[in-house]
């Protein structure tokens, strides 16, 4: 499947996948993690049911907390 991660085009060997096995495939072991298909929020206990299918816009972003 063809989809854009964080506006970067990726090519992925799986017709679907869900956001969790995406954030998995990328390696993403930020803790905070805010997560988007396509505009609208997915929140984390979505993950694992949310599905990332072909000519998705998702998005991973990683909060940064600090003073």
């Amino acid at each position: 499947m063809k989809i854009q991660v964080n506006n970067r085009p990726e090519e992925i060997e799986r017709t679907e996948m869900t956001v969790q096995e995406l954030i998995d495939y990328k390696n993403f072991k930020f803790k905070m993690l805010v997560t988007k298909i396509n505009g609208k929020l997915v929140k984390k206990d979505e993950r694992n049911t949310a599905i990332v299918k072909d000519g998705d816009d998702v998005t991973i972003l990683h909060m940064i907390s600090g003073g």
